[in-house]
């Protein structure tokens, strides 16, 4: 866009160089509504979203009294049948896992004996738990994730401690 200096006649051509009323050179204006970076876009307005009506929607109030009208899709439950399900115990194997996992990094301080042993007897007591009854215990992955890795870290602080007393 430029603009006249004498009379300010702006042109939009940026081919033009001279005034069309009085032969001036025309300036180059910097356009006033240029979005900066940090501005936000421009807000976009969307048309109202759809109305729907279900079929299953009444078309008027039902014209029964209230004493009379039936509830729908209701099953009949036995009285004091538990309407959620149990989930299965998996406390003795997550404690497994955690110890498995708690003695590998405490190798060298002889940490597969302190918490290496524990983890292979809870994951054993884990596993056994879900063999024997296994709609109420869960968790065999994490039991024998617990025996594997306290079973490693025990055998390993036993090397470590061998090596610890041939060096002395």
């Amino acid at each position: 866009m430029k603009q006249c200096p004498r009379c300010r006649k702006t042109y939009d051509d940026v081919q033009l160089n001279f005034c069309l009323d009085d032969g001036e050179s025309l300036t180059d204006v910097p356009y006033a509504n240029t979005r900066y970076a940090d501005d936000a876009p421009p807000t976009i307005v969307l048309d109202q979203s759809r109305v729907t009506n279900p079929a299953n929607w009444p078309v008027s109030p039902p014209t029964a009294p209230v004493s009379q009208w039936q509830p729908q899709n209701i099953t009949n439950r036995q009285f004091g049948a538990p309407q959620f399900s149990l989930s299965r115990d998996q406390t003795v194997p997550t404690i497994a896992l955690i110890l498995g996992i708690l003695s590998i990094p405490l190798i060298c301080c002889y940490g597969g004996i302190w918490l290496g042993v524990p983890a292979a007897a809870m994951g054993f007591i884990g596993m056994r738990n879900v063999d024997g009854d296994s709609n109420r215990y869960g968790g065999r992955g994490m039991a024998i994730g617990g025996m594997v890795l306290g079973v490693i870290s025990f055998l390993a602080s036993l090397v470590f401690a061998l090596f610890a007393i041939l060096a002395s």
